[in-house]
């Protein structure tokens, strides 16, 4: 788990011109600190959080705790906690940091960025089990770098009938965990010789009704 930064304050912007009605049902899978959960329980959703670290699940209790909104806060992986309901948006902020092989998952904090060598480790589950979650009209908002396949994820979304776009884009400086692998990803093509920035995006899904 980190801090909230960039990417959340991205698709917290998306969430605000979303604009979810009150008694909307929200979940916000990866949740982390529970930023996003109580931005949406701000506005009246209903709102569910799940996330597959103690600590993550921990910290968001206490931060809904201090704040007085409820928030339903599961533990578990991805979409597990969740089976079986739907929802009128769901939030995703996923890892999604390409990383090096090191011959097994990612271990410790580095689950909160690591990815795999593609950045898609959860993406891809994401685009594949998000959809049947969706009720009709309902959005699913995630963001993630273009280390990491924007094209891919509109492509799967859309694979699945959704209706699928970028929404937002932002540049940033290169965080510490980037740059202590600038070296490999560009070696691997994945960062051009001369980029020194790194582009996150949000993309929109909608259900048709």
């Amino acid at each position: 788990m980190y801090a909230p930064q960039d990417d959340t304050e991205l698709l917290a912007e998306a969430l605000r011109e979303e604009a979810p009605p009150p008694g909307a049902r929200v979940l916000d899978v990866g949740t982390g600190s529970g930023a996003l959960a109580l931005e949406a329980a701000r506005r009246g959703a209903a709102v569910t959080a799940v996330d597959v670290s103690r600590r993550a699940v921990w910290t968001a209790r206490l931060n809904a705790w201090l704040t007085r909104l409820p928030v339903r806060i599961r533990r578990g992986n991805l979409f597990a906690p969740v089976r079986g309901r739907t929802y009128d948006l769901i939030l995703a902020n996923p890892p999604y940091v390409p990383a090096p092989d090191a011959g097994r998952g990612p271990q410790g904090r580095a689950r909160a960025w690591d990815a795999g060598r593609d950045g898609r480790l959860l993406l891809d589950r994401i685009c594949r089990d998000a959809p049947a979650l969706l009720r009709p009209g309902g959005v699913l908002l995630i963001v993630h770098s273009s280390l990491s396949g924007p094209d891919r994820t509109l492509e799967l979304l859309r694979a699945a009938d959704l209706k699928a776009s970028v929404v937002r884009r932002r540049w940033i400086a290169f965080g510490p965990v980037l740059r202590s692998r600038e070296d490999w990803l560009r070696r691997s093509g994945l960062l051009a010789p001369a980029e020194d920035r790194e582009e996150l995006v949000v993309i929109r899904a909608e259900r048709p009704c």
